[in-house]
């Protein structure tokens, strides 16, 4: 009975740590696939995500302006439009 322990007990071993190193290997497959999956996603601007981010940006970037415009007194608004009138012309005849 002791010899046949001396055999078995071995063999259970060996075949837990190759259990082990086959799940190890595949939990490690897995998660690096993810990291790379959520990279492309990240780097991919035509993602459906990314593109309604930027289009969340752009409309918050208008809806600033529209609001300034709203509440700024119009002096304000007339002299800033000229300004930049201004520096545009400013810019043109340098070029």
């Amino acid at each position: 009975m002791d010899s046949d322990l001396l055999i078995i007990f071995p063999g259970i071993l060996v075949g837990l740590v190759i259990i082990g190193v086959s799940i190890n290997g595949i939990a490690s497959k897995f998660i690096n696939y993810k990291k790379w999956d959520r990279q492309q996603r990240d780097k991919a601007p035509d993602s459906p995500g990314n593109e309604l981010a930027m289009r969340t940006d752009v409309i918050e970037e208008r809806l600033q302006v529209l609001e300034r415009i709203a509440t700024d007194p119009e002096q304000n608004l007339a002299k800033e439009i000229e300004d930049l009138r201004n520096i545009t012309t400013a810019e043109s005849t340098r070029a």
